[in-house]
């Protein structure tokens, strides 16, 4: 195998986050009835003429700036005619020789080196129905409200090489695409859908191997395993002297193996032309500038920023900027405390750990930036401990309540005076004679038994800073 190079080229289908479809009004939300969101425009009836959805334009143009792309002043729509039952006009609104934006870029991490993968379109178009199969498997239903959902298509170059690197591709993608907003980007309702074209060729080759189009894949888990599936069965095929066929293959999810759908057709099979019920569109400097200014700083350019402003690790600022919310979250609370490692070690324990319990995200959580910064100066005042900390955090969170509000209703607040303290520590050297002889004779695992002892006291309230430290001064 390692004779090998594999080529790998991706097309991803974007649901785009408008509130109506893409030359009707009717309203693009999920899972509702069956054909409850239809109209004669998006099931194609005679007589209709669609209207284009300027949000959609948007949309589109907004993904192609964030991915690096040249936007075409000239753009137009075309019909890609193909016979299918989800498809009721028989053909696809959609971009051919003019789309939305081309020529673009996304830079990625692989194996640790930087590389960048080529983008070579950004197009427009329809999305076609959804087949529902009876669990008998002999008749199938179709669904047409998602007919006529607004659709971006992303086509990169073949320039992956490595199925790791296909999938490394897609989550740095998905991550942009998150922080636009122009989707929700929610694989499992099929708002980010990809297919695969993959061949394989000896190295040092430059023509391309006969490729195969990878359907059906509906996680980043299912893209990897599909393409490792299928880049040993052409690898196999061409060991034993037998030819690739192009075709278009779906991921059997169940058999983890491809299985052959139909032979691929060429673009011109399509049959496209001219779309004659919609004017091209000129997408002029003055609109694309005004998209432009709605574009937010990005991951890549987060994450290095993080890293020189407020001196974090690399790890932790992949992290941080994983989700746009997460990095504003994480922003909100420096302002704050400006102390970073502190804020970032909290947003990546406790608060991960309690919301991947919760099933929550940032946009549902009661704790709020402020509370959070507010209970780490209580930790660094030394009013809390660190365990203290926790237990209150976790009310927080739970609650909604500040950390003030749950130290006084609990009774946590941290025993930092030292004159109370003392008088702690002299009663409990005067209850525990032996274990403070042993530590004067320099036996210094006595000195945790008396702290111990004195968190005992104090029901864990005591500073522990505090008590090793006067413990220490009078055992010497």
């Amino acid at each position: 195998m390692s004779q090998y190079e594999i080529v790998i080229g991706l097309e991803i289908h974007l649901e785009l986050r408008t509130k109506s479809k893409i030359f009707c009004s009717c309203p693009t939300t999920f899972g509702d009835a069956p054909n409850t969101h239809v109209c004669p425009v998006c099931l194609g009836l005679p007589g209709v003429l669609p209207v284009l959805n300027k949000k959609a334009l948007d949309y589109a143009v907004l993904t192609g700036l964030a991915l690096n792309c040249d936007i075409n002043t000239y753009s137009k729509f075309d019909r890609k005619n193909y016979f299918y039952p989800d498809l009721p006009k028989a053909y696809q609104i959609s971009q051919y020789d003019f789309p939305v934006a081309q020529n673009g870029n996304l830079r990625i991490q692989s194996n640790g080196e930087p590389r960048v993968i080529g983008i070579n379109r950004v197009h427009l178009e329809e999305d076609a129905g959804k087949l529902v199969h009876s669990e008998e498997g002999d008749y199938s239903l179709v669904d047409y409200n998602r007919t006529g959902v607004p659709l971006v298509e992303i086509v990169t170059e073949p320039d992956l090489r490595s199925t790791e690197e296909a999938r490394g591709f897609l989550e740095s993608l998905k991550k942009i695409l998150l922080y636009t907003g122009v989707s929700d980007c929610k694989m499992e309702e099929g708002s980010l859908r990809c297919d695969a074209n993959v061949s394989v060729r000896l190295k040092g080759e430059t023509e391309l191997g006969t490729k195969t189009e990878l359907k059906n894949m509906n996680s980043f888990k299912a893209v990897q395993k599909g393409l490792e599936f299928e880049v040993e069965r052409q690898i196999s095929r061409l060991e034993k002297g037998e030819r690739i066929t192009q075709e278009t293959l779906r991921w059997d999810e169940g058999s983890a193996q491809t299985v052959s759908m139909r032979s691929k057709e060429e673009a011109h099979d399509y049959r496209y032309f001219p779309e004659p019920d919609l004017v091209p569109m000129e997408i002029g400097a003055p609109m694309v500038e005004e998209i432009r200014k709605t574009l937010p700083e990005l991951p890549l350019a987060k994450r290095e920023r993080f890293i020189a402003q407020y001196g974090i690790p690399e790890y932790d600022a992949e992290i941080l900027t994983s989700t746009r919310e997460m990095a504003d979250y994480f922003e909100e609370c420096v302002k704050i405390f400006p102390d970073p490692k502190a804020v970032s070690n909290w947003l990546m324990g406790e608060l991960a750990r309690h919301m991947n319990a919760a099933g929550l995200n940032f946009y549902n959580i009661k704790i709020a930036p402020q509370h959070l910064a507010d209970m780490l100066e209580m930790l660094q005042q030394g009013k809390i401990s660190g365990k203290m900390a926790k237990e209150v955090f976790a009310d927080m969170f739970a609650s909604g309540k500040t950390a003030g509000q749950v130290v006084a209703e609990k009774g946590l607040e941290q025993i930092s005076d030292r004159g109370v303290l003392e008088k702690i520590i002299d009663e409990v050297i005067k209850k525990h004679p032996g274990p403070a002889a042993d530590y004067r004779a320099r036996k210094e695992k006595a000195l945790g038994f008396l702290v111990g002892q004195v968190m005992k006291v104090t029901r864990g309230s005591a500073n522990p800073q505090m008590v090793n430290e006067i413990l220490r001064d009078k055992l010497k």
